[in-house]
């Protein structure tokens, strides 16, 4: 009689990447409806907004690295923005073929706007939470960043 082994089985729900995934994208997803509301912003436009407001100014490339965005979607989220007026483009002196991407004072004032409910939301997430459990995985996502940053 042979024996069959039963092949090795993921349990995606306990999995955590798959955890670390699924609460990131639900976040995101529940912050979304705030700038969705209040601009017609898609995350990926949510993304350059906020990057532009935090740099100043930065290239595409460097934009999709901050927000691990492919750069389809930088760029998409950046023509979005420009057809707003909300971003600028500055050619490169040195090289034409980069631009430089900086707010206009409309997108400026949308980001302004959005900074102060953005820090709101994360405070409402984070009291959800009690203070030895937000204490916890701020250690616990530093850690992990940390650690995957040197590897």
């Amino acid at each position: 009689m042979v024996r069959q082994i039963k092949p090795e089985i993921l349990e995606l729900e306990n999995f955590l990447p798959y955890r670390l995934y699924r609460l990131a994208d639900t976040v995101s997803r529940e912050f979304s409806r705030i700038y969705k509301e209040r601009h017609g912003l898609t995350r990926p436009e949510w993304r350059t907004l906020s990057g532009l407001g935090q740099r100043g100014m930065m290239t595409a490339t460097e934009l999709g690295e901050q927000s691990a965005m492919h750069k389809t979607k930088v760029s998409r989220a950046v023509a979005e923005l420009e057809r707003r007026r909300w971003l600028t483009r500055t050619p490169d002196e040195n090289d034409r073929r980069v631009e430089h991407l900086t707010l206009t004072k409309a997108g400026l004032a949308a980001y302004r706007e959005m900074v102060p409910l953005a820090k709101a939301f994360e405070r409402e997430l984070l009291a959800r939470l009690s203070a030895e459990e937000r204490a916890a995985i701020v250690r616990g996502v530093a850690a992990l960043e940390e650690a995957l940053s040197s590897s």
